[in-house]
């Protein structure tokens, strides 16, 4: 396997490097250039080749944990991860790159060009600029539509309308941004009201998921076999997203997850039918107070789901009708996407 020979970094380029190695890692793992039972070379022997931080390069190691790329194995190394979660239709996305530098040279364009406008245009602050396509997300809390709105802003050239549940009703009958409206989005719980509340208006309501990050689960799988594991939030919704999320990662050494709140009386109880909690940075320092310095507290800081940014970003392109020649199937997701025809 010679990874190092494959990769090049150039200090020159707008494009931090950061993100120019992880991605070239990405394509390098996607093409098969790594098989699963052959460890990456090692962080000191992938700085050395590119003449780069060790520390860069352990970054962009934990960038593909995180995105499910890779997976450290006690004592052996990092290698491919065994359920290799890759982006759809790796055919289409090279055949589109390829189109967009060649498009791009003809108007004297360098890739480094490309890549740094690109970057503009879908960087920090794209909620802000002018004709940014709108989107509708309708949440319980103000704490859940914050988190929802920096997940999609950073994910997605779309402004974010925040809406509550509680509110959803008097804003559609106020009909003032109904109309700006791309797709609207929500988590399960809300599904059918928000599509109810939306009816006949024409709008795509997609339900959003939230995950555990990888690098809790990592954590989680460093406990003892048998370990009963806590979900603490504050908002309901939120602990049994994650409760599920680790439930369904199957980790062998956990035996139970369960949910619950951070208040006083409802944490001790969970505490003892539990041997450790994840929650929140945010909650963590509470936490910590509550159950003792005896409890082990994971923090553990959720994410949204992959999934469900490539569908609405899916939906959003066909809308804007900027689709490729042969469409990729939009990704496969337990939930209702439900665009609705106006009614005349």
């Amino acid at each position: 396997m010679k990874i190092p020979e494959r990769l090049r970094v150039n200090v020159h380029s707008p494009i931090p490097i950061r993100w120019q190695l992880t991605e070239q890692l990405k394509h390098v793992i996607e093409g098969g250039g790594v098989t699963r039972d052959q460890a990456l070379p090692s962080i000191r022997e992938l700085a050395g080749f590119l003449g780069i931080n060790p520390n860069t390069v352990a970054r962009v190691i934990e960038d593909l944990k995180r995105s499910g790329y890779v997976e450290a194995r006690r004592g052996k190394g990092v290698f491919v991860a065994s359920r290799l979660v890759t982006r759809p239709s790796p055919t289409l996305r090279e055949d589109f790159l390829k189109d967009t530098v060649i498009r791009a040279a003809a108007l004297g364009m360098t890739p480094d060009d490309v890549a740094a406008g690109v970057l503009s245009v879908a960087g920090v602050g794209l909620a802000a600029l002018r004709g940014a396509t709108e989107v509708l997300l309708v949440e319980c809390s103000v704490p859940e539509l914050d988190f929802f709105q920096r997940e999609l802003e950073a994910h997605l050239p779309v402004r974010v309308a925040k809406v509550l549940v509680k509110d959803l009703a008097a804003t559609v009958r106020q009909g003032t941004r109904a109309g700006h409206w791309a797709a609207a989005v929500t988590s399960f719980g809300h599904l059918p009201e928000v599509e109810r509340r939306l009816d006949g208006l024409g709008i795509p309501v997609l339900a959003l998921l939230v995950e555990a990050h990888l690098e809790t689960l990592h954590r989680l799988a460093q406990l003892p076999s048998g370990t009963r594991v806590g979900v603490v939030s504050a908002e309901p919704e939120t602990a049994h997203n994650l409760e599920h999320s680790i439930a369904n990662a199957a980790l062998p050494n956990i035996a139970r997850v369960e949910a619950g709140p951070p208040d006083g009386p409802a944490l001790s109880r969970l505490a003892r039918r539990v041997d450790a909690i994840v929650c929140s940075t945010s909650a963590a320092a509470r936490v910590q107070e509550l159950v003792g310095a005896a409890m082990p507290v994971i923090l553990g800081d959720r994410a949204l789901n992959q999934r469900a940014v490539q569908m609405l970003g899916a939906i959003l392109a066909r809308q804007d009708g900027a689709r490729l020649t042969a469409d990729p199937p939009l990704p496969t997701l337990p939930t209702g996407v439900r665009p609705r025809s106006r009614r005349s």
